[in-house]
């Protein structure tokens, strides 16, 4: 976060195959149903050249195939002309000096999945890049990675591009193209996969945080921050895809609206406001602007709130209604603003940074407004989902000219790197949360995205 300052963009073009793909590794997890590869169901029958049979290639090429069967029949529902299928699958170990060529590139170190428009092929590395994938965040993610490149050989078919699109255009589009086949394989209608609405799509949307943009202020990145791109996800996954087929320029800057999306000064990564009390009270007064009460809660610096009547005391902040009280332990709420285990590896879906501590504790004032509304405060579904929705209200507030604080490039990544974590963002007042991170994130998203008074009416 910012203590007060406005923003630029930029963009940038893509050659036949982006060499920024968004898979590229930079040096170098119903509700509790099965997710995964099916048992006892056949491998599919394509083929992928250069490929060696193993696991990993038997993983892709199945989901390979049921994105072609899912597409088979949605294509012509949704776009004009007939469905053409990929016209070749490619396979590839990067860590081998006597590599394949693909899409005019040596793949000897090319770790990275990608779909060439050149011949209509989609290809992947099996040596790095999808096992580390499926190591970090599970075979569903593999699966998303493919559907994901399909998107691209949907898209350009599908005359959804032209030549003068934005890369960042048509990243947005293919991740919501493979949101609406992840909602196809969550219905149980795949082949091969099983997707639970838990730690099946949570790894998905970890590996889509992994490969966010990290840097904002690089003209080169232009696949979308962590919030964009989950948000293109869920997208497709909620409203199909005809919402892909909305998504342009005009659409992705309607929908930041005034979000930042770029550094605003030099090292502004690396600008983070302390977690301490004099911080704290500049969030809370700027809580006190956008959401005004009543009767305003009192804000105790020294500790959580201890012995509160019939609430379990959650950390590191808490909120007791019956003395309408909000209590933080600055140490502890420090350490979750500061660096983080997981932060340098690679695909990490770890974002550090100082709003994934003030979210918590812009959260816990969102129940004293429940409470001055005479709502439950009790229930992850209702006062969770609700009280992430109205974070991410306030968090919008945060992003207007004269916010003070005001919002930084990385906050939102920093809270949905949160909330997909812990949820602590998206908790009732006895801690208890929504166990999907899909459904934590989608709140908040709602929040960000329509505002307060979408809060109340879609989380009553």
């Amino acid at each position: 976060m910012l203590a007060g300052c406005a923003s630029s963009g930029g963009t940038s073009t893509d050659a036949a195959l982006d060499p920024d793909n968004p898979w590229l590794v930079a040096g170098a997890a119903s509700s509790t149903g099965p997710s995964g590869p099916r048992s006892g169901v056949p491998d599919t029958t394509l083929q992928a050249e250069n490929g060696d049979g193993g696991a990993v290639d038997r993983l892709a090429l199945n989901a390979i195939a049921d994105i072609e069967d899912f597409w088979k029949a949605e294509y012509g529902k949704h776009f004009e002309g007939e469905f053409q299928p990929a016209s070749k699958y490619i396979s590839w170990n990067a860590r081998e000096d006597a590599g394949v060529d693909f899409c005019k590139t040596d793949t000897y170190k090319f770790v990275n999945a990608a779909y060439c428009r050149l011949d209509h092929s989609i290809g992947w590395d099996r040596g790095v890049l999808l096992p580390l994938i499926e190591e970090k965040f599970g075979p569903m993610a593999v699966v998303m990675v493919l559907a994901h490149e399909y998107g691209h050989a949907i898209q350009g078919k599908a005359k959804m591009t032209g030549f003068f699109t934005g890369a960042l255009v048509k990243e947005q589009q293919a991740d919501c193209l493979a949101g609406v086949f992840l909602r196809h394989v969550a219905e149980g209608d795949s082949a091969h996969f099983t997707l639970n609405m838990t730690d099946g799509l949570d790894g998905v949307l970890g590996a889509t945080i992994a490969v966010r943009d990290a840097d904002p202020s690089d003209p080169d990145n232009v696949h979308g921050s962590a919030f964009e791109r989950v948000t293109a996800v869920q997208l497709g996954y909620t409203d199909g895809a005809s919402a892909c087929k909305e998504i342009d320029r005009k659409e992705i800057e309607e929908r930041r609206g005034n979000l930042p999306v770029t550094f605003e000064v030099d090292d502004e990564e690396n600008q983070q406001l302390p977690v301490d009390r004099d911080s704290l009270e500049s969030v809370a007064q700027a809580l006190a602007k956008n959401f005004p009460l009543r009767e305003a809660p009192t804000f105790d610096y020294t500790g959580v709130t201890d012995d509160c009547s019939g609430v379990t005391t959650t950390e590191p902040v808490s909120y007791c209604p019956d003395t309408n009280t909000v209590g933080t332990d600055i140490p502890d709420l420090a350490e979750r603003g500061g660096p983080l285990d997981g932060t340098d590896e690679p695909l990490t879906a770890v974002v550090q940074g100082d709003y994934n501590a003030f979210v918590v504790f812009v959260s816990r004032y969102m129940l004293a407004v429940q409470q001055e509304r005479g709502l439950d405060l009790t229930g992850a579904q209702t006062a969770g989902s609700r009280t992430a929705c109205l974070s991410g209200a306030f968090t919008t507030k945060l992003s207007e000219e004269d916010s003070d604080p005001r919002l930084s490039a990385n906050d939102l990544d920093e809270a949905v790197s949160g909330l997909l974590a812990d949820g602590k963002a998206a908790a009732d007042v006895d801690g208890e949360v929504v166990q999907s991170g899909y459904q934590r994130l989608e709140a908040f998203r709602t929040g960000v995205l329509d505002g307060e008074s979408a809060c109340w009416s879609d989380f009553d």
